[in-house]
C-alpha cells in the first residue's frame, strides 16, 4: 500500500511542474508495489524500485531529449510557402512589384534581384516572405 502512496505522490509533483523523472519514479513506485503483491521483501521491493526508476530515466530520457531537440517535420504557415511555385500574374520586379499566384491565393511579390524582371505567366519560386509579400527568384 505506501508503494501506491509513494506512486501518487510522486505523480503530483510531475503533473504541476512537468518533469518527467518524477514519473519514472511513480513507476518504480509501482513496479515495488506490485513485487509486494507477489511477495517480495522489503528489500527486493527497494531493489526493484531503484532498477526500473534508473532503468526508465537511464533509457528514455535521452529518448525524450532527442525528440524534444528535433525540429518539425512538417511545415506549416508561411514556412510552408517558401520554395513553393508561383505564377506571375502581374509584371514583377525589384522595385514596385507585383502580383503572383502562390498555393491558390494572390500575393503581391518582388524580385530578390533587383534587376529582374519576370513577365506574367511566367513560373517563380518563392524564397522568402516579408510580411504580406513574397521575395522571389
Amino acid at each position: 500500500m505506501w508503494w501506491l502512496i509513494a506512486a501518487v505522490g510522486l505523480g503530483i509533483p510531475l503533473v504541476v511542474t512537468a518533469m518527467p523523472e518524477f514519473g519514472m519514479f511513480a513507476v518504480g513506485a509501482v513496479a515495488g508495489a506490485v513485487t509486494a503483491g507477489l511477495g517480495g521483501g522489503t528489500v527486493l521491493q527497494v531493489l526493484v524500485f531503484v532498477a526500473v526508476s534508473v532503468a526508465l530515466i537511464a533509457v528514455v530520457r535521452p529518448l525524450a531529449n532527442r525528440h524534444r531537440n528535433q525540429s518539425p517535420q512538417l511545415a506549416s504557415g508561411i514556412d510552408a510557402l517558401k520554395g513553393k511555385s508561383a505564377t506571375v500574374l502581374e509584371r514583377v520586379d525589384g522595385g514596385v512589384g507585383g502580383r503572383i499566384k502562390l498555393a491558390g491565393e494572390v500575393w503581391s511579390a518582388r524580385a530578390l534581384d533587383a534587376g529582374q524582371v519576370y513577365e506574367p505567366g511566367q513560373q517563380v519560386d518563392v524564397v522568402e516572405i516579408e510580411g504580406a509579400t513574397a521575395v522571389v527568384i
